[in-house]
């Protein structure tokens, strides 16, 4: 999967062809036609609400790919810019590495591409997750 370039539609589609969800089914479900349903398909990107819909129908969380693109290609913070407090005690980055951001991270690893520390610093991945990661390989 290819977490830089993201084309959802293609991944939509993908998924319903290895779970073989008729169209009738999807067409009632995301209450649409079918040639909106075969629009949708070829979109790189789609309305979150919709994204929403077909995250429910296949159960696969969409949105992940989004948090798996943000955490190895986003900016790094910029070493002494203040932060802003944070305003909830919820944390919800539990989880948030898919199996690819963990294949990818591993790789770059493997190769030499970088070493842990850096990883550790690059990806705000906590040492002992990394570290389990690696043993898990």
């Amino acid at each position: 999967m290819n977490l830089k370039n993201i084309h959802i539609g293609n991944l939509i589609q993908s998924k319903v062809e290895e779970l073989q969800i008729p169209m009738s089914r999807i067409v009632k479900f995301l209450n649409c036609d079918e040639y909106e349903v075969e629009k949708m398909y070829k979109e790189e990107d789609i309305d979150t609400n919709v994204l929403l819909r077909w995250s429910k129908l296949l159960e696969f969380d969409f949105f992940r790919i989004y948090s798996g693109h943000l955490i190895l290609y986003s900016p790094p913070a910029k070493v002494g810019m203040a932060q802003k407090p944070k305003v909830s005690k919820l944390e919800f980055r539990k989880n948030v590495y898919t199996k690819e951001v963990k294949d990818h991270i591993i790789k770059e690893i493997k190769t030499k591409q970088i070493t842990t520390k850096e990883a550790i610093l690059k990806y705000r991945i906590p040492k002992p997750t990394l570290f389990n990661w690696i043993k898990k390989e």
